[in-house]
């Protein structure tokens, strides 16, 4: 129970006051006030003649008595005695014996009846105004549920500057732009210039978004207003547009300022999503967003900044020039960025001689910024843990694991048998992966169980990648299905364990028919509109916009490349089985294997021959004429050629097109890759038998 919340309502100062009245009360009536005696004592010094006044308050069973010594004194009686009493002190009178006595009714006073009226009503008040109160929340009172709910950074706070974010260095020149207009605005208005209204900063979780605009405000040293997107709207028709007045009007108020609005597509969700008439008053608010933003006054000074990672549901009116004109991008980092931003993380964290951050930045391709805080957190925990006082690699090898496939499952103990087929399956994965040309290199093996499965492999690219050919997708179709094709080859009976590997199988297979053109058959087509989920985006369920004879089609070619990736692994582990076998060992013997482990067993792995040249059709001749060399590349080459004794021609000894990266004449990228590099390289680890999805798996 939050004590200082009960201590904050309504009720308990009510409670309290009407306590404080009733012992006061009783107080001061005890204070200088009649004995109370029993019935019994006061009949006997009726009796006796010790009393020399007497009154009877009939409603409230009281007898008052004044006794001949002056000493006043009180007793109540039960309803039978009243009469007797009367006739008693009747007597008492009539013989002379008794000075005064008298009956009396009682009458409450006005104020008395008044309060008693009206104390039901205002305690019913009392608690509807506590209840509403607290369904605003933040300790928000009933008169003030349309103000905004806005934060302004105080001057007390820990600032996050620049030198806090590393990783977006595209992201940071943007918003240095802002910070310089907020403290030089004369500079800009001298040659013309007009600062964006709005800046949206978009992109995947973690990478940022809201810690640079943390820094913007640390940095420009102006007025800073935030606010989440979801706090605009409640159950009160006119809340949310009420709070965006408000809003607006306290930034314009302390112009220059910065008004932040984090997760917006909670309010700026295009119009007409969803289902039923529940979202109207978000749209109300939207509308009066759009009309604040349009009222911007230029040279006012107030800059909004919203962050979102769902720029595809904004409302189109939102986007427009003049009211966001600058959206910044703010991806997953590349090596570098990985790499600064694990220097960043690092500061204040005891690091063991020898740790290189650079070599954990290259095992982590994809990772976000919050997952390499993840994981420099994680190997200061596991590090306090053992109760050492530096981190090292293994604690950071360890760290990474935690995060790409969860905890070990130390509890999870394997029969021989199992264990063996783990490492099969494993194994499989591992020497497809190195058996094909142009592929990923194997960084890790391991059959101990994480998270949901029970072991897996990592295949990792040296450098990061931004597209993927035909070539490597063929290759990643054959490794996924490698555990399976092992299972096969060796037991003859394989397991469930395969069904993620199947799965993202499936889903590389086709995507390759339905976005990215990769069969002759089909050709370079788009098949299928993709669209929103109902709650997420415009419309309601996806758009097929193809026969059902195409649909047959797709799914004969999809299910000929996963058959041909299939038999490929099965020829590859047919092909080096020896070494299949010998790598299996090693792994029940030290159950994980790193990078120089696999390079070892896999040094006699027979490489299959280079892919033949695809062009989409057989009426397209692959040309004879490789990507055309740059001046270094040509350098380089002729350094090559003058030590090895060969021509230099620029072209590829076997005719090949083929190769990450190559290009057309007209720039276009060669060997089936899309134009628009839109299919990023997945890299990561391959999920182990255990049927779930797997952290960085690919596909």
């Amino acid at each position: 129970m939050d004590v200082r919340r009960i201590i904050r309502g309504p009720i308990f100062w009510v409670v309290l006051a009407v306590v404080l009245v009733l012992v006061g009360s009783n107080l001061v009536s005890g204070i200088g006030g009649p004995t109370q005696v029993d019935t019994s004592q006061a009949i006997t010094e009726i009796q006796q003649n010790q009393v020399s006044q007497a009154t009877l308050v009939d409603r409230e069973q009281r007898l008052e008595l004044v006794l001949t010594n002056g000493d006043k004194q009180t007793t109540q009686f039960i309803n039978g005695q009243g009469v007797r009493l009367q006739e008693l002190l009747q007597s008492k009178v009539d013989a002379g014996q008794l000075t005064s006595y008298k009956v009396t009714v009682p009458q409450d006073s006005v104020l008395v009846t008044l309060l008693v009226s009206l104390l039901p009503i205002a305690i019913i008040v009392l608690l509807l105004f506590f209840f509403m109160s607290q369904m605003q929340g933040g300790g928000n009172r009933i008169m003030n549920f349309g103000k905004s709910k806005a934060k302004a950074l105080n001057k007390d706070m820990p600032k996050t500057t620049f030198a806090d974010v590393a990783g977006a260095e595209e992201a940071v020149e943007e918003l240095q732009e802002i910070k310089e207009f907020l403290q030089e605005p004369a500079r800009f208005q001298a040659v013309g210039a007009k600062i964006p209204k709005g800046v949206l900063l978009y992109g995947p979780p973690g990478t940022g978004k809201t810690l640079l605009a943390r820094a913007v405000a640390g940095e420009a040293g102006v007025p800073f207003f935030s606010i989440s997107g979801s706090d605009f709207v409640e159950m009160f028709v006119g809340v949310g547009a009420s709070r965006v007045r408000d809003l607006f009007e306290q930034a314009k108020a302390s112009a220059p300022a910065i008004v932040f609005v984090d997760e917006i597509d909670a309010v700026g969700r295009h119009r007409g999503a969803g289902l039923g008439g529940g979202h109207d008053e978000r749209e109300q608010t939207l509308n009066q967003l759009l009309v604040e933003m349009d009222g911007f006054d230029v040279a006012g000074g107030v800059i909004l900044i919203a962050a979102t990672n769902r720029p595809d549901i904004l409302d189109p009116a939102l986007l427009r020039p003049g009211r966001f004109d600058r959206q910044i991008a703010v991806e997953s980092p590349d090596l570098t960025g990985r790499f600064a931003i694990l220097q960043v993380h690092a500061r204040g964290k005891p690091l063991a001689p020898g740790v290189d951050l650079m070599a954990v930045a290259r095992r982590t391709p994809g990772f976000t910024g919050a997952d390499l805080a993840n994981v420099l957190n994680e190997a200061a925990l596991l590090t306090a843990r053992s109760h050492a006082t530096l981190i090292d690699d293994r604690a950071l090898d360890e760290a990474i694991d935690r995060v790409i496939a969860g905890p070990q499952r130390r509890t999870r103990v394997m029969d021989d048998h199992e264990k063996k087929i783990t490492a099969y399956h494993e194994g499989g994965h591992a020497l497809v992966a190195a058996a094909l040309p142009d592929n990923d290199p194997v960084h890790k093996i391991t059959i101990l169980p994480r998270g949901r499965a029970l072991g897996y492999t990592m295949v990792l690219p040296d450098a990061d990648r931004y597209s993927t050919t035909r070539s490597q997708m063929l290759n990643q179709l054959a490794y996924m299905l490698g555990g399976r094709a092992a299972e096969e080859l060796v037991f003859h009976d394989p397991t469930t364990g395969a069904s993620n590997d199947i799965e993202k199988a499936t889903s590389v297979a086709r995507a390759m028919v339905t976005q990215f053109g990769m069969t002759e058959r089909l050709g370079a087509i788009r098949y299928g509109q993709e669209q929103g989920e109902v709650f997420l985006g415009r419309d309601m369920g996806h758009v097929r916009d193809y026969s059902e004879e195409i649909a047959a089609a797709i799914d004969e070619e999809v299910r000929k490349l996963v058959d041909t990736a299939h038999h490929e692994a099965y020829e590859v582990l047919v092909a080096n089985r020896d070494v299949l076998d010998h790598l299996v060992l090693e792994l029940l013997e030290k159950e994980t294997l790193d990078k120089a482990d696999v390079e070892r067993i896999f040094a006699p792995v027979v490489v299959r021959d280079t892919r033949p040249a695809w062009t989409g059709s057989t009426r397209r001749r692959p040309s004879d004429r490789g990507p055309v060399l740059t001046p270094r590349e040509r350098l380089a080459d002729q350094g090559g050629a003058a030590a090895h004794g060969t021509p230099v021609n620029g072209t590829p000894a076997n005719g090949s097109t083929e190769g990450a990266g190559s290009t057309t004449a007209s720039g276009a990228p060669a060997s089936g890759a899309p134009a628009n590099g839109s299919a990023p390289a997945p890299t990561g680890p391959v999920p182990g038998p255990t049927g779930h999805p797997h952290p960085g798996t690919a596909g």
